[in-house]
């Protein structure tokens, strides 16, 4: 969830970079709406599981993991909206390109930014096909095949885990997408960037 949150966030600052009028929201409401998705999905694992753990009758180990399973649907769920949203704006942003400021015009052009990029949507696949995986991981129930391979068990939770960090880390909008880190909230609509000292509203 923390890494996913990250990505909400990163796509805020993008719109506000290339243009938040090709946007279908306002570009705060990405990491509001979304990140409160995502926990609302914790706190289902989160009690699906402490159910499913202290059960004393089959109903009830059933029923909390049925809870787990809705939290992790509810989160792949999540991140489909997300990413349909991201990949909309993205081609709405790229087909008025010509219109873009020139800072971000010479940033979309840069090599850093570039690999900025690749690394974020690499991590967001590596994060919905790990959560992908939970769902057939938990639809079975416990102790079915796909939850006791150890093979796929480290492939899809570790590895994919591993990449999106790796991603996430080598690719830090910090180097990578200055405009991120130049940027502060200085009232409910307005935010200052520090680098122009000019502020943009968010629309």
């Amino acid at each position: 969830a923390f890494f996913s949150a990250a990505i909400y966030l990163t796509l805020k600052h993008l719109i506000l970079t290339f243009g938040p009028e090709h946007s279908r929201l306002r570009p705060k409401w990405y990491t509001w709406i979304f990140i409160g998705c995502d926990l609302l999905s914790l706190i289902l694992q989160g009690a699906g599981g402490g159910t499913a753990a202290s059960a004393n009758t089959q109903s009830l180990e059933d029923a909390g993991s049925h809870l787990m399973l809705a939290g992790i649907i509810w989160q792949v769920v999540t991140l489909g909206i997300f990413g349909a949203l991201a990949s909309d704006y993205a081609l709405r942003a790229y087909g008025h390109r010509s219109t873009q400021p020139i800072a971000a015009v010479e940033l979309r052009r840069t090599t850093k930014f570039k690999l900025f990029l690749a690394g974020l949507t690499l991590a967001f696949f590596s994060i919905l096909i790990r959560c992908i995986y939970r769902i057939a991981e938990l639809a079975g129930g416990w102790g079915n095949s796909i939850m006791q391979n150890e093979g796929e068990f480290i492939g899809f939770e570790g590895v994919l885990i591993a990449v999106a960090v790796v991603c996430q880390t080598a690719f830090h909008p910090g180097y990578c997408f200055p405009p991120m880190y130049q940027r502060k909230e200085v009232g409910p609509d307005v935010i200052e960037t520090k680098e122009l000292g000019s502020e943009e509203r968010q629309v």
